[in-house]
């Protein structure tokens, strides 16, 4: 359920313009069938007319109420799950072969007891210490081969860890890094490439500044066609004036294929 609440927080901009659209087209009908009905001298039509003005207010009714469905799910509902838990897709990394795996956490029981071997006496044992090294932090998926230089980046102000300049990007991700300033308003993401011709076009605003490394926000690839894009993070002031930034170049690829098991025989 989650992630059809930030599913829907992603696609919040295109939902007002669709919802928008239709309110404007359906108050036209509602307007036009109230003339229709003041101007017509037959019952029969004022009838037909005054059913029509009726269904379009309907209509308004409804288009209005999932437009502030829309907006409570964008202002009130992410906002509290993000409250609650701050990062609901923790990141564990593994490398293999210098490729980043991203293991499945074993699922809790909500209610399931824990054994206390907190009684339990074990005899003497030979104490062996094992050094183990500290990983650099590996962001999941692979990285493609030359991939432009990122721009910015050089401030913790703005500062993307996940994506990270070159990943292969396939599904849903969860954006890591830093975004905060002096009179800090909202940071936003934009993104460039073959679906959006070319243009940075916004994809998400953020009210909540992020000053130490955590989850900025999320991004659905399946929303845009393959290809080379340049992903951005820009933080702005009150004044709405540019503090900070972080450009980073990303390849959305197909979800590789499944492995069909072979028949048992």
């Amino acid at each position: 359920m989650n992630g059809l609440f930030f599913l829907i927080e992603q696609i919040a901009p295109g939902l007002y313009i669709v919802l928008g659209v239709f309110l404007f087209l359906t108050w036209r009908g509602w307007m036009r069938a109230r003339y229709n009905a003041r101007a017509t001298r037959f019952e029969l039509e004022r009838g037909i007319h005054k059913e029509k003005q009726a269904n379009a207010l309907t209509t308004l009714v409804l288009l209005v109420e999932a437009g502030l469905i829309v907006f409570g799910v964008q202002m009130v509902v992410v906002p509290a799950i993000r409250a609650e838990n701050p990062n609901p897709e923790a990141v564990s990394v593994n490398i293999t072969d210098g490729v980043a795996q991203s293991p499945t956490p074993a699922p809790v029981t909500p209610g399931a007891s824990f054994i206390d071997a907190s009684g339990v006496q074990l005899g003497p044992r030979e104490e062996e210490v094992f050094v183990t090294p500290t990983l650099t932090f590996t962001p999941v998926g692979t990285i493609f081969d030359n991939p432009p230089p990122l721009s910015g980046c050089e401030t913790p102000n703005a500062f993307l860890q996940v994506p990270a300049n070159g990943m292969l990007v396939f599904d849903s991700l969860v954006i890591r890094g830093t975004a905060y300033a002096d009179n800090f308003a909202f940071y936003r993401f934009e993104l460039s490439g073959p679906a959006t011709q070319g243009n940075f076009v916004p994809i998400g605003d953020y009210t909540q500044q992020v000053t130490n490394l955590g989850v900025l926000g999320q991004f659905v690839p399946a929303l845009y066609e393959p290809g080379d894009y340049r992903f951005r993070l820009m933080v702005f002031d009150v004044s709405s004036t540019l503090r900070a930034a972080c450009e980073v170049n990303i390849r959305i690829t197909l979800p590789p294929p499944t492995a069909t098991p072979l028949p048992i025989r």
